[in-house]
């Protein structure tokens, strides 16, 4: 950072700190209205899927994801069931009530509205009211359970927080002493949580932002903002040893050093996350706004508020660090111990992570799975209900919409005949447990235009199967139908939309993987002033994140340790903790990469010695890498103590990459690495990478 800034930044401490604290309370009351503008969709714009849930919008009067399902665990007097449902419905806006159907000795229908799953979800209360009474009726669907899951998730936070802080607290005060400078990671951790969910209140009016989403700010927001400041505070403490340095100047200095390390590393965590922005799938979209907020934000603080704090902390509040040196402590004596048997050591600690990555092929992902739901909502026991006495299948079957080309052409002899067909084809799938046709309404809309096939399959949405039997219908069954020449057939409905979701992901990702790669690339080759280091870091990475895909299939897929740590199992993953892991993974890594290196780069500037440089940066990072570590692992943990799947998931998975970063990664293989490439580590083309001194 110059010094310019700083110093102009330090003119102006009261300032700084008037914005900070209105940008706080800002954030702290816009958090606690921000729950009822997130919801979860797959949809996908621009597919089969949403071109067939705009059709049932706009001309059969419901939204899939609008849709709420009433489920009575009983099939004795059918009419009053009915009127039961009837007069629910009317408490709905544009709501109204299909026909109820009675199988396995479970009644269940639907309430169909128009409403988008943000505004439907709002009215689940409404309707169990309206609904209450005997035989009991469970308001299920996707507006119901996402109404449940609300409050789940603060609770789950909550139960994070109750982790992460005091884990925060406890390594602080152990590194840096009982002393106010303990208290300054907690400052600028409260300021971007809180400013980020501040602009997330503001795009969630706008766009679709998922539920997970406060979850992921507050806890990688602690992670990241503690995890740099930490590593300020750090250095600000040591550059106070220095005799004759004012209060102002040992700021300077270190926002200089350690305060351009925390920038690139934000950088570096902000450009996997902004990459993610650009997918066209919503659902990933909003998850990658949020998590891209975080480290801009952090950056922010880091430039402005850390500086103004560390200044008005003083010596006194940032107590006495007495000086590492170079010659001894336990990083020095590994780093020379690796040193002197480096391709040993690299081999050792690559097999493991090598084989932890080849078992990323067996990584499986899925769109979602309504069995990772807690079984104690109400909706979820709806859910249950409905699936043991008619089968998974029911809760979101595929639905199938023709759009004629023109009003009556879905009542001609051809377009009947082809319904037929379909039908006909449909019921001949091992996978299809109900197919349901007709003429009128619900099946044909009031100008005949459009007409639509439900087909009801024996598993969930998000299973393997379901997602086969989509594209079964897609590529065979729909062209056998032989429709009238002009006829569009859309396949929608739960199942389709998963496709959709992870085709459109998925065929996007190899893309988002190579233009993570170049930007970091291009980032690391600034900070280190290096052209080998940054090629290593992105290989490194890769390797890295690979071997978490591993560790994800150790422990949620073949469930080892996973009732150790209260994991929930499952066969594939959700769709968006690969993605996201990567993006927000390749950040992380970058951390600790940059902490070391920078360190290992002033000392070879200083003294031209491979050997030094590296026990010099292992020296002055190890401490403080470590514990760094042990607090984002603390702030993920949060997630992993959650009820929720995919967060388990997601935390899991932050959380084993960072402790194989901290630790295998940055502890030895980065070190013998460089033993073995020696002078060529700071090989750049051209005189700046022999001559220039450093700028941090």
């Amino acid at each position: 950072m110059p010094e310019r800034w700083t110093r102009a930044v330090l003119r102006f401490r009261a300032p700084v700190l008037v914005c900070w604290l209105a940008v706080a309370v800002a954030g702290a009351a816009a958090a606690a209205k921000l729950a009822p503008l997130l919801s979860n969709s797959f949809a996908v714009p621009g597919t089969d899927s949403e071109r067939a849930l705009t059709i049932l919008a706009d001309h059969f009067g419901e939204r899939t994801d609008g849709v709420f399902t009433i489920v009575f665990d009983s099939h004795a007097n059918l009419p009053g069931l009915q009127r039961r449902l009837d007069a629910a419905a009317r408490t709905v806006p544009t709501g109204h009530a299909s026909t109820l159907t009675s199988s396995g000795g479970v009644t269940w229908g639907e309430i169909d509205t128009t409403l988008d799953l943000q505004h439907a979800q709002r009215y689940t209360p409404t309707l169990r009211r309206s609904l209450a009474g005997a035989p009991r009726a469970y308001v299920t669907g996707q507006p119901a359970i996402q109404h449940d899951l609300d409050p789940i998730l603060s609770s789950d936070l909550r139960r994070g927080e109750a982790i992460a802080l005091p884990v925060a607290l406890a390594v602080l005060v152990a590194v840096l002493g009982l002393s106010l400078a303990a208290l300054v990671p907690f400052a600028l951790a409260a300021a971007t949580v809180l400013s980020t969910l501040a602009v997330v209140y503001g795009i969630a009016h706008a766009i679709l932002m998922v539920s997970y989403v406060t979850n992921l700010v507050a806890l990688i927001g602690v992670g990241l903002a503690v995890d740099y400041s930490l590593l300020v505070v750090m250095r600000f403490r040591e550059e106070l040893e220095h005799d004759g340095r004012s209060v102002d100047d040992a700021v300077v200095r270190t926002m200089e050093t350690a305060g351009r390390s925390a920038l690139f590393s934000g950088a570096s965590v902000a450009i996997g996350l902004a990459l993610l922005v650009l997918m066209p799938v919503p659902f990933i979209r909003s998850l990658g706004i949020g998590g891209l907020l975080v480290p801009l934000f952090a950056m922010a603080a880091t430039l402005t508020l850390q500086p103004v704090l560390l200044s008005l902390l003083g010596r006194r509040g940032a107590g006495r660090l007495p000086l590492l040196r170079v010659k001894g402590g336990h990083w020095a004596r590994l780093a020379r111990a690796i040193m002197r048997r480096p391709r040993t050591v690299l081999a050792l600690t690559a097999a493991p992570l090598v084989a932890s990555a080849a078992l990323s092929a067996y990584l499986h992902v899925t769109p979602g799975s309504l069995s990772a739901l807690p079984s104690s909502l109400e909706s979820v026991r709806g859910l249950a209900v409905l699936r043991d006495g008619v089968g998974a299948g029911a809760v979101s079957p595929t639905e199938i919409v023709v759009d004629s080309g023109r009003p009556g052409g879905a009542r001609t002899a051809g377009a009947r005949a082809a319904v037929v067909r379909l039908a006909h084809e449909l019921t001949h799938e091992p996978e299809v447990l109900l197919v349901a046709i007709g003429r009128a309404k619900p099946y044909v809309d009031a100008s005949g235009r459009y007409v639509r096939v439900f087909a009801t399959g024996r598993h969930e949405y998000g299973e393997p199967q379901e997602q086969s039997l989509v594209r079964q219908i897609r590529s065979t069954l729909v062209p056998a139908a032989r429709f009238p020449a002009g006829s569009r057939v859309y396949v929608g409905g739960g199942p389709a939309q998963g496709v959709d979701y992870l085709s459109r992901s998925y065929g996007l990702f190899p893309w988002l993987v190579l233009g993570v790669l170049a930007l970091t690339f291009l980032v690391l080759l600034r900070a280190f002033r290096s052209l080998v280091l940054p090629l290593k870091a992105v290989v490194l990475n890769l390797l890295s994140v690979a071997a978490t895909y591993g560790g994800l299939v150790i422990l949620f897929r073949w469930g080892v340790g996973a009732d150790v740590f209260g994991l929930y199992r499952a066969p594939e993953i959700e769709g968006w903790i690969p993605i996201f892991l990567f993006a927000m993974l390749f950040g992380l890594s970058m951390d600790y990469e940059v902490f070391l290196v920078t360190r290992m780069r002033e000392a070879w500037d200083d003294v031209a010695d491979n050997g030094r440089a590296v026990a010099y940066g292992l020296e002055r990072t190890g401490r403080v890498v470590t514990a760094a570590a042990i607090i984002m692992v603390a702030a993920f943990s949060g997630f992993i103590a959650g009820s929720i799947a995919g967060l388990q998931e997601f935390g899991a998975g932050l959380a084993l990459a960072v402790l194989l970063d901290a630790t295998i990664v940055r502890a030895l293989l980065v070190p013998s690495l460089m033993a073995v490439f020696g002078r060529w580590n700071w090989w750049l083309p051209g005189s700046e990478g022999r001559d220039a001194r450093p700028s941090l």
